[in-house]
């Protein structure tokens, strides 16, 4: 068995290689945010591999400087990289960020906004305020400011595409995942609003919504768990994801290819959103205890 898998492997490997499109995006400057790690640093490796001028930022700088040899080591074609310590969630961060992306050509043709993140999980009953809000300015927030100050860039620059990066938990449920679910709604939302607004301008606004895929933040999810099984049950292709698989989708709305597309939100999730989203209930109630989810108010402390 395992040899034939080794063999399937190496045949995907080859048919990979004769479709994927080589070069194409020679000239373009393009923005990556949460590039330090997982789906934004594959985005960065990809979109360098064809050629762009990629800037990635992040708030961690030992992350990115990093995450920049890898982007460098795979760049082609005259791609570059360059980073820059941001969070997004604040304004003159983002500011600082898009103005190291222009460095290279000049101007800006793209942006990848990444950056995103959950936390406070547990039912609505136990959300904290400040945790929730915490969670929506970073997904929702945060990528509003990316479109603030990209697009009159991308305008200038002739047309350009703008990537919003949702989830599958944006339009399948996931209980008890607080505000991540709602923010990556709003970001959804925040792109069919942003194509509509910018069309005219040759602006595009797409989301991608990846499932479960191998990245550090999910690495946590044991694999012998009754939510991974979860995951992968749910899955028609019955596995998870790898990073490259959301890159891949990413350069492909950045270049020139998908030209005509805007407004979408996309998935990558091996099919999992046909069926029904992950069961967290053992972290929840493992967090909260079985009353608690049942609809029960927690216990005072102190």
């Amino acid at each position: 068995i395992p040899r034939l898998e080794n063999m399937r492997s190496g045949q995907e490997d080859a048919m990979a290689q004769r479709t994927q499109p080589s070069g194409g995006l020679e000239g373009m400057a393009v923005l990556v945010t949460g590039g330090g790690t997982g789906i934004g640093r594959a985005c960065a490796e990809r979109l360098a591999a064809d050629g762009a001028a990629v800037t990635i930022c992040g708030r961690t700088e030992s992350k990115l400087a990093e995450a920049a040899k890898c982007v460098e080591a795979a760049a082609a074609h005259g791609g570059s990289v360059r980073w820059v310590a941001a969070d997004v969630t604040r304004e003159d961060d983002v500011r600082a960020a898009v103005a190291r992306a222009l460095e290279p050509t000049g101007r800006l043709d793209g942006c990848v906004a990444n950056a995103g993140g959950g936390g406070g999980m547990g039912p609505y009953h136990v959300q904290e305020v400040e945790e929730f809000l915490r969670v929506l300015h970073l997904n929702v927030l945060g990528t509003m400011l990316c479109i603030k100050h990209t697009v009159t860039h991308m305008i200038e620059a002739g047309g350009g595409s703008f990537v919003g990066m949702s989830s599958l938990a944006g339009h399948v449920t996931h209980p008890y995942f607080g505000a991540y679910t709602p923010g990556k709604a709003g970001i959804e939302a925040m792109m069919r609003n942003a194509a509509d607004e910018y069309g005219h301008k040759g602006v595009r606004f797409n989301a991608i919504r990846p499932g479960f895929i191998a990245t550090e933040i999910m690495g946590n999810i044991p694999r012998e768990s009754r939510t991974y099984r979860s995951y992968v049950e749910n899955t028609p292709m019955a596995g998870v994801g790898e990073p490259e698989d959301v890159a891949h989708l990413a350069r492909f709305l950045v270049g020139p290819e998908s030209r005509w597309i805007t407004g979408e939100a996309i998935n990558v999730d091996g099919g999992h959103a046909l069926r029904r989203g992950p069961d967290f209930s053992e972290f929840a109630e493992a967090m909260f205890g079985r009353a608690v989810l049942d609809g029960k108010p927690p216990e005072r402390r102190g």
